[in-house]
């Protein structure tokens, strides 16, 4: 590359970094992926975040082009893209609506549902109904993760107290 001072294209991003020049494209921000959103996709951003920020309690954070939402563990995610929020849900069972593009299997028992948002007005029943779900879907899925562990923890104490008698 003819002009160029050491250096190398992030594999990841395709941007030149100089040499001892710190890059982190995995960092990002909510504000940098929504900020060249059209108009009808910011509303439909900013109600989708209000919308879920009144679940309760969870993490709301940017990863890469995504902005994850999660308690224990992610249980939705919002990719902006040019024309359309495409939004993946996880939901213990499959859904069969217009509004469901494609659902796939993320794990044995939950299943990702991609749904397309073009407009403010379409975040609303039955979608909000399906965040709703996948909130509480994730907290009864770290509920039953911490009742296993104390009973793993219980067996084990009790197999100790059994081997010291």
């Amino acid at each position: 590359m003819a002009g160029r001072t050491a250096g190398h294209e992030c594999y990841h991003c395709k941007q030149w970094v100089e040499a001892g020049e710190a890059h982190d494209c995995w960092t990002t921000t909510e504000a940098a992926l929504t900020r060249e959103l059209p108009e009808e996709l910011q509303d439909a951003w900013e109600r989708l975040r209000e919308t879920a920020a009144e679940f309760g309690e969870q993490r709301i954070y940017a990863s890469h082009k995504s902005i994850m939402f999660s308690r224990k563990s992610c249980y939705f995610f919002v990719r902006p893209k040019r024309s359309v929020l495409e939004v993946c849900v996880f939901l213990g069972r499959p859904l069969k609506a217009p509004q469901v593009r494609r659902v796939d299997h993320a794990s044995r028992s939950k299943l990702a549902h991609i749904i397309h948002i073009r407009h403010r007005d379409e975040v609303e029943a039955p979608i909000t109904d399906w965040l709703k779900e996948a909130y509480e879907l994730s907290d009864a899925a770290a509920r039953k993760t911490v009742e296993k562990s104390v009973r793993r923890v219980a067996r084990a104490s009790k197999s100790r107290r059994r081997q010291t008698r």
